[in-house]
């Protein structure tokens, strides 16, 4: 046991610097402590140096008794560090696995203190969902819904792929922080995954994720007896489709023993279910239930089930759906289902209350459905730590029948005695060596393992865990990189969506820039009913939606009245004009103002925060995180200033501070000297510094643009705002005087794993900045820009900045 494990932690672990081993890089140098502090003695583990790997039954049967050792719950593990001696003992092999991680994460730290105690994890399930699409062709999505780390790993153009190796990595990342499986394809789902080729491709994928402990789930198409299975009905209640679904699931065992289970997304976003034959959500789920209950299956039903709404309703509200939907259906679910809530009753918003249903549902388990993939939350091309927010939601108190009732205490099962219960994230990892696109993103991964194992523990801790594995022991490394992650997401917050309004995207595209209209005037319901006096969502019972009144009364009490709702939520629950006043005394429109402003600010500290580790890490990771800072703080003062001119120009009321509209260091395209360049107005046009920007003439003939410069002679920043969008990668070239100043080209849809939009807006819209640049008054500044493809060197401004101004 203990050799198998050893090789088991160790393989593969080189210390490369591209990201494919994650925090496990420092396995090479762990192999050589081992080296020298292991070895296997035929005497039972009596030499002075020895590691005892094992569960408690093998070495109960190989030392007799175990003293004083602490109750272990399954998967849980006892760690025992005396002197030379090491003793690891799991309840079982998972158990024994997760245990030998722990010792190598408190080495990989440099931390050799003595030490025992007893680890059990908060409940049975802690995995993760892959939104791995079979075909992508014909998805609007691509390979990985809502991924941004590359194509699948898992299947490509309808097959399965045949990666054991890449599959196997994952899996030992994920053991390594204690999830324990992995449901791999979309929610939205091929029902021609069920074929028999593709059962057996799934089984491949689990063979390669068995000896770590991880298994395999899946998720289904509620409609599949009729898309593959020639009936012509998917009716839960008819027996001819009870039958099929349980041949189908006994087939898949047969090759995958240790299935998970399946995971359900229905009647939900187009998706097909019960409610089809007006049959119930918890009809259903105990169809899947009772076909995988033979096996020890579980299956997680999503409570992600809404209608499109009509948006003239006031009372209509998509936030109230889960408890409308899910609510009466409480005791119904067979005792292996677990309804999977999302933490907010939105979708993944950067600030929701934590969703209603979680205090409805006393006699059903449930899970917490987190989202490490940053969907909302910046793509990975913005760094967004999560924890913070994701305890925020867990330590809330629900105060059901007045009694403490925090959300982590309800998804484990304790609040009200649930045997099953537990955690699930939306990961969506990629063929990119980071696996998610970022470097630091992982630490969001490794976070929710962490999070899930123990969710009282503290993300600070988490975090600073994550770099010493990751980065190495430099106190100065670890200190800026926690005070970078603990500032991201205020600071996202503050540039993108403030008070509850929810993050203001473009929900009807990409998700990921700012477009605040595309809230409202549709049936999608993540509405912030802004006008022209007033905004924000009347959700109390009184005079709106009621959606307070979904809450216990303690709860319930305190969002009703706008006076005791917390201001970070405030046009979550209300509907009040600009100039209501906040708790600071600040009007709802100057916070909006001022916090874009702070928000952006913080954004560019993250730049010279990692330059100051420039000898400290690696140039290949240096690099690359050094990029995405850059862009990152370009891009939060593209959303700084397009959410601040769509609310002054909304509600006419100017910004106290004089800044919003006034940009004394810009010089606008438009106003350029032009040559083969044209103004184009822009969609949103609040996503332009003037409403418009400027392209080329043609897509195949180049232009060019100067002006003279008339600001003091100096050195400054010059920061030039520009437009990089798909469908070709343009060529920028710029000039003082004649005298190159730099280039670029137009190629982050190649370099950044954010969703690409194929036009001049709030997603494609960015910045490059030539520092400390010596100019005289008088000097010419051109820019030439050479179109490809359907890419036409758009430009928005230059801003020529005192090394002291940000823009």
């Amino acid at each position: 046991m203990l050799h198998c494990l050893v090789v088991l932690i160790c393989f593969g672990l080189v210390a490369a610097e591209n990201g494919l081993n994650g925090w496990l890089r420092v396995g090479k140098w762990i192999q050589g402590i081992l080296g020298q502090i292991l070895r296997r003695d035929s005497d039972k583990g009596s030499g002075k140096s020895s590691i005892i790997v094992g569960t408690v039954d093998q070495y109960i049967l190989a030392y007799g008794d175990i003293r004083n050792l602490p109750e272990l719950e399954q998967d849980g593990f006892w760690l025992n560090i005396k002197d030379d001696s090491v003793q690891i003992l799991g309840q079982n092999e998972r158990g024994a696995l997760y245990g030998a991680f722990e010792y190598l994460s408190r080495i990989g730290q440099g931390n050799f203190d003595t030490t025992k105690y007893a680890s059990n994890p908060s409940a049975p399930i802690r995995w993760t969902n892959e939104w791995d699409n079979l075909d992508e062709r014909g998805s609007d999505h691509g390979s990985v819904e809502r991924g941004y780390g590359g194509p699948s790993i898992f299947f490509r153009f309808g097959v399965v792929l045949n990666d054991p190796v890449r599959w196997a990595q994952y899996a030992r990342l994920l053991a390594s922080i204690r999830v324990n499986a992995v449901v791999v394809n979309n929610v939205n789902a091929n029902a021609s995954l069920l074929n028999p080729v593709h059962i057996e491709g799934l089984g491949r994928i689990a063979d390669a994720f068995r000896p770590y402990g991880v298994q395999l789930g899946f998720s289904l198409n509620f409609a599949s007896p009729t898309l593959v299975g020639g009936l012509t009905t998917f009716d839960p209640l008819d027996t001819g489709v009870i039958t099929w679904w349980t041949n189908i699931t006994n087939q898949i065992y047969q090759r995958i023993p240790d299935m998970a289970g399946y995971l359900v997304k229905a009647n939900s976003e187009g998706q097909p279910g019960p409610l089809t034959y007006n049959r119930t959500l918890a009809d259903g789920a105990n169809l899947f239930a009772r076909a995988v209950e033979p096996h020890g299956g579980v299956v997680m039903f999503r409570a992600f089930v809404y209608n499109k709404l009509n948006d003239s309703d006031w009372k209509a509200d998509r936030a109230n759906a889960a408890v409308e939907f899910f609510k009466e259906l409480d005791g119904k679910f067979k005792d292996n289902v677990v309804v999977q809530i999302k933490y907010g009753a939105i979708d993944f918003q950067v600030r929701e209350p934590v969703n209603p249903l979680f205090a409805n549902l006393h006699h059903t388990s449930t899970a917490i459905e987190l989202q490490v993939s940053q969907e909302y939350l910046g793509q990975q091309a913005h760094i967004v730590y999560l924890p913070p927010l994701w305890k925020s939601i867990l330590d809330f108190d629900l105060r059901v029948d007045q009694q403490r009732s925090l959300t982590r205490e309800i998804v484990t099962g304790k609040r009200f005695k649930r045997s099953l219960g537990g955690f699930a994230a939306v990961v969506n990892v990629g063929t990119d060596p980071t696996w998610l696109g970022s470097h630091l993103a992982m630490s969001n991964l490794y976070a929710y393992g962490r999070l899930a194992w123990d969710p009282t523990a503290q993300p600070k801790d988490i975090l600073q865990d994550w770099i010493r594995l990751t980065f190495g022991f430099d106190k100065k490394v670890t200190n800026t990189i926690t005070d970078i992650s603990l500032k991201s997401w205020p600071a996202y917050e503050k540039y993108t969506g403030n008070l509850g309004i929810q993050t203001l995207t473009d929900i009807l595209y990409t998700h990921y820039g700012p477009n605040p209209a595309s809230q409202d005037n549709n049936g999608w319901g993540q509405w912030t009913r802004a006008n022209r006096v007033s905004i924000g969502m009347d959700r109390t019972v009184s005079n709106g939606t009621g959606n307070a009144g979904q809450y216990p009364t303690e709860i319930a009490r305190i969002y009703e009245n706008v006076d005791s709702t917390p201001d970070d939520l405030l046009l979550w629950f209300h509907h009040v004009p600009y100039t209501h006043r906040l708790r600071s005394g600040k009007t709802v429109i100057q916070h909006f103002y001022d916090a874009h402003y702070e928000g952006a600010a913080i954004a560019q500290t993250f730049v010279t925060a990692w330059e100051s580790l420039k000898d400290k890490i690696d140039k290949e990771r240096y690099d690359h995180v050094l990029f995405r800072q850059k862009y990152q703080a370009g891009h939060s003062i593209v959303w700084r200033d397009a959410i601040n001119h769509y609310y002054w120009n909304l509600s006419s009321i100017p910004d106290e501070a004089k800044r919003v509209g006034n940009h004394p260091y810009r010089i606008e395209a438009e106003s350029l000297v032009l040559s083969g360049y044209e103004v184009v107005k822009v969609t949103p046009f609040e996503t332009a510094s003037n409403y418009t920007a400027i392209v080329t003439s043609s897509s195949s003939t180049g232009g060019v643009v100067s002006t003279t410069l008339n600001f003091p002679s100096g050195t400054y920043n010059i920061a030039v705002n520009y437009f990089d969008h798909a469908g070709g990668q343009s060529h920028w070239q710029t000039y003082i005087n004649n005298q190159p100043l730099g280039e670029w080209y137009g190629n982050l849809e190649n370099i950044l794993g954010h969703f690409p939009s194929s036009h001049i807006d709030g997603h494609s819209a960015t910045r490059i900045t030539f520092q400390n640049v010596k100019i005289r008054r008088g000097d010419v500044l051109k820019i030439v820009g050479t179109p490809n493809g359907t890419e036409r060197a758009p430009l928005d401004y230059v801003s020529i900045l005192p090394l002291d101004i940000i823009d």
